[in-house]
């Protein structure tokens, strides 16, 4: 289960641009997980505070191959 903690998320909004299913509902106040949250994990690295957790591992590559 993906899940958000309040007191640390910044409500960047970083995660729900990254979210396959568009399972990431931001509004002024708080970030929400919805019901079609698939658990991929891809929100969890992108998170530049570590708020969200849960899901599948996923590794993030470097945008710059050597």
């Amino acid at each position: 289960m993906v899940t958000v903690d309040p007191d640390i998320c910044v409500l960047c909004g970083l995660c729900t641009g990254v979210c396959p299913p568009n399972a990431m509902e931001l509004t002024p106040t708080r970030l929400e997980v919805l019901s079609n949250c698939t658990e991929c994990g891809w929100c969890v690295p992108y998170c530049p505070v570590g708020a969200i957790t849960g899901g599948r591992p996923v590794r993030v590559r470097s945008p710059h191959r050597d």
